[in-house]
């Protein structure tokens, strides 16, 4: 089973855009996939998932506390990959996150205002040496804020190839607890999100083979 934490400081940045589109992707693959909403606050992803119609990616109820024991039974009941969506301003109670992932993604949006906040999770994740993954959301194509902040977080840790676009389709498609691929298959979106995807498979596979190395020596 892979353990995906979703992780930034500041609010609005994406996390629960991505903890929806990666869950649908990765059950659309036939995967057994399930979500936690940590964000008590927000509870963005829990109210999607209230009113989606499909059964699948499905939803478990677990506190910050319950977390570990939590993600070992659903291990035991054969889920293969969990997304869980966190809180923001809460680094206290990442303390206790983060160790349980095998990749934290970090969503950010190209914008000045959302670079402090990245910091502050990043040098966490550092400090555990955990593996984390940038994902630019809500970017403006073609534009050069976006290729700025591309290349100042490649200063900083691995940014996914793959972007998701600013598009309408986003919120229009979660408006009925839906995805843009489930609303458009052959869509932009849908590719993107089928590419952003693939970009972390192999990021979570390039963990496996690095753990396996350090474990044989």
């Amino acid at each position: 089973m892979q353990t995906i934490v979703v992780n930034s400081q500041k609010g609005g940045s994406g996390k629960s855009t991505v903890c929806r589109v990666l869950a649908v992707e990765a059950s659309r693959a036939g995967l057994s996939v399930y979500l936690i909403d940590l964000d008590r606050d927000g509870h963005t992803l829990t109210n999607w998932h209230q009113t989606r119609e499909a059964e699948e990616p499905r939803r478990v109820e677990l506190s910050i506390a319950g977390l570990g024991e939590g993600l070992k039974l659903l291990e035991r009941q054969g889920a293969d990959v969990v997304l869980i969506d966190t809180p923001p301003n809460s680094i206290h109670d990442m303390a206790e996150i983060f160790p349980l992932a095998d990749l934290v993604l970090v969503p950010i949006k190209p914008t000045p205002d959302d670079f402090p906040a990245a910091a502050v999770t990043v040098a966490n994740l550092k400090a555990l040496r955990l593996p984390f993954l940038f994902v630019i959301t809500q970017a403006i194509q073609n534009t050069n804020i976006t290729a700025q902040a591309i290349a100042a977080l490649s200063h900083h840790g691995p940014v996914a190839e793959t972007l998701l676009v600013n598009r309408v389709v986003y919120p229009a498609a979660f408006t009925d607890g839906r995805t843009p691929q489930e609303v458009d298959q052959k869509g932009q979106a849908a590719r993107e999100v089928g590419k952003l995807w693939l970009n972390i498979k192999a990021c979570l596979h390039a963990n496996m083979q690095e753990q396996r190395k350090a474990a044989n020596g």
